[in-house]
């Protein structure tokens, strides 16, 4: 089964699962078992019985049985990060600390920032930090069970380098084992600034990964170079994307092959 705590060599390739129903989910499983993934992404704020326990758990077991060996990542992407779901934090913690006991995920996705949304700047001030202790008290009981992928997602912009370079910190700060973001470009130099700043966060924070991407075709290359300057993982799809600027897994392994080498 694929590790990407390592954060060493070629990118490892994340792919979607972004359907609504159980009978769908592991059709596309099925599909993706043979693929050139190494990890399968469930986006589970797309499925319609996410807050039925029995009902998740089931599909999460016939879900790792479909997939092998490939690695599972469960992520509930809300409606203020770009995601399907309107939930509270404490019906979306439920649902993590429940996921976190089966033994077919290997990471959960953690939006970091519920306690700071909408702020810009300095977001990790001593007047911030007790916004941030329900994140944190949620990421110590995952990490009992599985991997913390820490995640921000900005759908409008590109933030300052400075910023970026914060986030991915703080979100390691707060125990997520490998923090990731992914920014929207207006122009072409928001993709090296989320470059630049990803570098300088693996930098900072070595030997712990990093994921980020800049969304879009803008920021497709920010997919493709994540060895060059710093990323451990990138998204890209087989069928249905999740986010824009997806590359077909396929063509993504091949690019990823050519510049490895």
């Amino acid at each position: 089964m694929c590790d990407i705590r390592s954060g060493q060599g070629m990118p490892k390739i994340c792919v979607p699962i972004v359907e609504t129903t159980q009978e769908k989910i592991l059709e596309a499983a099925g599909a993706l078992c043979n693929s050139v993934a190494d990890v399968v992404e469930w986006r589970a704020d797309y499925y319609e019985d996410l807050q039925e326990p029995e009902r998740l758990r089931e599909t999460v077991e016939r879900l790792g049985q479909a997939l092998g060996e490939k690695a599972l990542l469960f992520t509930i992407r809300t409606s203020q990060e770009g995601g399907e779901k309107q939930i509270s934090f404490e019906e979306y913690a439920v649902i993590l600390e429940a996921v976190a006991e089966f033994s077919e995920i290997s990471y959960i996705d953690v939006e970091m920032f519920w306690g700071a949304r909408g702020k810009r700047g300095n977001i990790w001030s001593e007047a911030d930090h007790s916004c941030h202790a329900p994140v944190r008290t949620l990421v110590a009981k995952l990490r009992r069970q599985v991997t913390v992928i820490g995640s921000y997602h900005d759908f409008e912009k590109t933030p300052p380098s400075a910023e970026i370079t914060q986030r991915l910190t703080v979100m390691h700060e707060l125990g997520a084992d490998i923090p990731k973001m992914a920014v929207m470009p207006q122009k072409r130099e928001d993709v090296l600034q989320l470059m630049m700043a990803t570098w300088t966060a693996r930098q900072i924070l070595d030997p712990v990964p990093v994921i980020t991407m800049s969304m879009g075709s803008m920021g497709a290359v920010s997919r493709v170079a994540g060895e060059a300057f710093g990323s451990a993982v990138t998204f890209g799809c087989v069928g249905k994307a999740s986010a824009p600027g997806q590359i077909e897994a396929d063509q993504l392994k091949q690019i990823l092959e050519v510049l490895h080498a």
